[in-house]
């Protein structure tokens, strides 16, 4: 299959989950500061509401400026998935990516794939879709190193607490420390395959000592971004996946620093009394991707 899609735009840090069903809350979330909005065609929405939320989605026109916007479909075993699949690639231009929920192999990812690649032979036109895939499930984090060699549309992983706290048969008051293991594993994947990792949501709507905790972790663990799901959430992710000023000051200084040893034939370099090579280099670059967004 061609690869008729382009890369992701670089990074995103507060990912906001909403039903697609309420076009109210659809539109509040769209005029958010939420670097991405999620609109939900699976478990937030009951089945007999699936219906009025794919035509939210194709109606969908996101306002220049606003958050990137992401849907996530019903499996496609589901009886609702190739009909979310469908009236995401007619919304047009207004939806960047679609997650797909429970990959457990590549396989997962092709048939996603070809649907789209059939729907868009109909339309006559290209559907430039990219895929999160959603790992929430035993099978899903076994299976990662599959997940992630399907690359023909794949941007990044999610991890995703609620279900996979069912599949591994975890008690839901586990402490939280215990996700760790799983978190480093989904990270380690994406990296290995040059994907965006992100951070499911903490399931609990309030900005108290657990979320700031579970936000902190995932900051200090490598995660590129965290979904949440209320509005009064999105700031403090905002703040804690943004590189202060002297962060960004000081990446500026090591890539600059650094590209000057490089002429003079130098591959590192004494700064501040640290050592800076290749390797700093490439975590200052992180720096200022984040930076940008």
């Amino acid at each position: 299959m061609s690869n008729t899609t382009s890369p992701t735009p670089p990074g995103r840090t507060s990912i906001l989950c909403v039903p697609a069903a309420n076009p109210t809350l659809v539109q509040k979330a769209l005029t958010t500061s939420a670097s991405e909005v999620v609109l939900d065609l699976e478990d937030a929405v009951a089945p007999e509401r699936k219906d009025v939320a794919r035509e939210v989605v194709r109606g969908l026109k996101p306002a220049d400026g606003g958050p990137r916007v992401t849907v996530r479909i019903n499996q496609l075993r589901s009886p609702w998935g190739l009909r979310d699949l469908r009236a995401v690639a007619e919304s047009g231009a207004g939806v960047a990516s679609i997650v797909v929920p429970k990959v457990e192999s590549r396989e997962d990812l092709a048939v996603v794939e070809t649907v789209l690649e059939g729907i868009a032979a109909e339309l006559g036109r290209a559907v430039p879709l990219r895929v999160q895939a959603l790992v929430e499930t035993a099978r899903g984090v076994a299976n990662l190193d599959d997940i992630c060699s399907r690359r023909d549309r794949l941007d990044g992983l999610v991890v995703g607490y609620a279900d996979l706290t069912a599949s591994l048969g975890r008690h839901p008051d586990a402490d939280p420390s215990t996700w760790t293991p799983i978190q480093m594993e989904v990270l380690i994947r994406a990296r290995a395959a040059n994907l965006d990792v992100v951070d499911g949501p903490h399931l609990a709507v309030d900005v108290d000592e657990p979320f700031t905790t579970a936000v902190e972790r995932a900051v200090t663990l490598g995660f590129d971004a965290k979904w949440v799901i209320h509005p009064r959430q999105i700031e403090h992710v905002n703040d804690a996946f943004t590189p202060s000023a002297s962060a960004v000051a000081h990446a500026e200084r090591v890539v600059e620093m650094l590209g000057r040893a490089h002429e003079g034939g130098s591959g590192a370099l004494a700064l501040d009394g640290e050592l800076v090579d290749e390797a700093m280099a490439v975590a200052a670059r992180r720096v200022l991707a984040k930076a940008a967004r």
